[in-house]
């Protein structure tokens, strides 16, 4: 029972911190200015990992690995606890957990992604049909912009609304179905 609260108060933190490293990840991949609520919260709770890391990992074609890296690194220290907590075996080769670890890990981070990539598109349907001239209206909709683009060309507003989200959404959530069918693969890399 202890063990699960800890894992609970942990999965939240990491969770959180995670989520807003992908946040920085994305609004500077996208170019999304940093001058608005929302930006300035996902600076102010991630500057103080991202800024020292800048200074030892470089960033790569435009690509901000300072906060992509420590969100990797973040997700598989959750898995490695996660699974001491709940006392899993890893007498397996060292090869073989390391790169079971870390691909769980990796997994993790690909999975919260995805639950960000959800939640910018369902705010920004929801903005765009409540209040399309809030503040943060123009956040959600640059940020879920690249991703709806390409299911824009293929599917054409009907009676001027656009159905595109719905379709992100459903193949979003394959995805999800399929990097949980590939954490049974890592989780043989533990075991062996």
């Amino acid at each position: 029972m202890l063990g699960n609260v800890l894992l609970l108060i942990l999965n939240t933190a990491a969770g959180f911190l995670t989520l807003m490293l992908l946040a920085r990840f994305f609004m500077q991949w996208q170019r999304v200015s940093f001058r608005n609520q929302i930006g300035q919260f996902v600076v102010a709770t991630t500057d103080w990992i991202v800024r020292p890391l800048r200074r030892v990992i470089p960033g790569l074609m435009g690509i901000d690995l300072a906060s992509l890296v420590p969100a990797w690194v973040l997700q598989t220290l959750m898995v490695f606890i996660e699974l001491w907590v709940r006392g899993v075996s890893l007498d397996g080769s060292v090869a073989g957990l390391l790169l079971g670890v870390w691909g769980l890990g990796l997994l993790e981070l690909l999975r919260m992604a995805i639950y960000l990539v959800f939640a910018v598109v369902l705010m920004s349907a929801v903005l765009s049909w409540v209040s399309p001239h809030a503040p943060a209206a123009s956040v959600f909709h640059n940020l879920s912009a690249p991703f709806l683009r390409p299911f824009r060309r293929v599917i054409p507003p009907i009676a001027n609304v656009d159905l595109s989200p719905l379709v992100l959404l459903l193949v979003l959530q394959i995805v999800l179905m399929v990097i949980s069918g590939l954490r049974g693969n890592f989780a043989v890399l533990l075991a062996g």
